[in-house]
């Protein structure tokens, strides 16, 4: 009974886990997207300022560009956004990751002491092996 204590422990935890992930990869498409956006909007202003650069008087050339640097540093935003949410999705999984390390081990150091008191009881017995299904995923333990 252990083992579907532990099991279900875990399922609980990560319950949430795939529609987060989503959420977050979305959320990197999305500045994806804006960056995309921002790099063509910044290829065009760059564009019409080369074009352009002759026939505007110094205060227009200053005035754009700033409009390119703000769009340059807009873009950079995203991309430090994006960057940032990366490393929040990974903590998050490796969260996870090393909760289901620690349980495993918790769950051997149980199943050690069972079979130990198994020996105990019958000592012809030799491993324990420990079966669970659940939702179509069987977990086979054996020490």
């Amino acid at each position: 009974m252990a083992t579907a204590m532990y099991l279900e422990h875990y399922l609980d935890s990560i319950e949430n886990l795939p529609c987060e992930l989503q959420r977050n990869f979305q959320l990197m498409r999305d500045l994806d997207q804006r960056t995309e956006d921002k790099k063509a909007e910044i290829d065009k202003l760059a564009t019409d300022y080369i074009a352009n650069v002759k026939i505007l008087s110094p205060d227009q050339r200053v005035e754009h560009l700033k409009k390119i640097q703000n769009a340059y540093s807009k873009c950079k935003e995203y991309s430090d956004d994006k960057v940032q949410l990366a490393m929040q999705t990974y903590e998050m999984v490796d969260k996870h990751i090393r909760r289901l390390d620690a349980d495993l081990a918790r769950f051997e150091a149980d199943l050690k002491d069972k079979l130990e008191a198994s020996d105990y009881e019958s000592p012809g017995s030799r491993g324990l092996r420990s079966r669970y299904t659940h939702q179509g995923v069987q977990l086979i333990i054996m020490l």
